[in-house]
């Protein structure tokens, strides 16, 4: 999908986790259709590199601190991020993590499943909350939830109950916001060529006894395409929802795949 340099002109777009990966090519993409991004990071520094190529592109772009497990960083971040017209059009959570929690591993686990659930959920659900009072009739919030909220993963159960109840959390949100036509959607990506990813398929490889870029080819083999997604293609589809041509889209839990999950 071309990029459209006044398609979100005059918006302000908030996007967190967007040092790297899928926030950063959101991040650069509603930059280049328009609207001033606002790059939510859990230290400055890490935005650098998405602030740079937003600039370079000529587009705008201002840096936060947020920390989505933090409630004070989190109110702070988001009244800094809505100055001075104490406005933002468009919330997109994308800050999440990963993590093994078998059922029979060490109790310790117990935290890396509250971490999880803490970072992927209730981070979504605090920042939501923080950004409502700058949001206006007609806004956009988009959850980037996973394919595998959509299906189980051994071992992965934290990670998948939370991109589950993500979704869960973005259709309440849908009903509840839409006497003021914000709209709420879930975004549900596949295999994505990120850093998260990588890590992923390195545990597969290991597990499995190939090499990484053999395991690289079976995770895109996992869909009927046979690829693995680049972060521009998701962001490609975030951009249309935070669009105007989407004010009729909500509630949707929408997967790019692949083909991967078909209802």
């Amino acid at each position: 999908m071309p990029t459209s340099p006044t398609r979100l002109s005059g918006s302000k777009a908030l996007v967190t986790g967007a040092a790297r990966g899928i926030g950063r090519a959101i991040a650069s993409r509603l930059a280049a259709d328009g609207a001033h991004v606002v790059c939510a990071v859990r230290r400055e520094a890490d935005a650098d590199g998405v602030r740079a190529e937003i600039e370079a592109a000529g587009g705008h772009a201002t840096v936060v601190v947020l920390d989505v497990t933090d409630p004070a960083s989190v109110a702070t971040a988001v009244e800094r991020a809505a100055r001075p017209q104490r406005r933002i059009d468009i919330l997109v959570n994308n800050a999440g993590i990963g993590g093994l929690t078998p059922l029979d591993g060490d109790p310790s686990s117990d935290d890396v499943w509250h971490q999880i659930i803490e970072v992927n959920l209730t981070g979504v659900w605090r920042t939501c909350r923080a950004v409502l009072p700058f949001l206006p009739d007609s806004g956009r919030i988009i959850n980037i939830s996973s394919v595998v909220g959509r299906f189980g993963v051994a071992s992965q159960s934290a990670y998948s109950a939370s991109k589950h109840a993500l979704i869960g959390l973005t259709r309440s949100l849908a009903l509840e916001l839409a006497p003021r036509k914000i709209t709420v959607n879930s975004v549900c990506p596949g295999w994505v060529d990120t850093d998260l990813a990588r890590t992923g398929i390195r545990r597969m490889a290991a597990a499995t006894g190939v090499s990484e870029d053999e395991a690289f080819s079976q995770a895109g083999n996992m869909a009927p395409l046979g690829a693995v997604l680049d972060p521009r293609e998701v962001a490609a589809l975030v951009a249309y929802i935070a669009s105007d041509e989407a004010r009729n889209l909500t509630g949707q839990a929408i997967v790019i795949d692949g083909g991967q999950v078909m209802p």
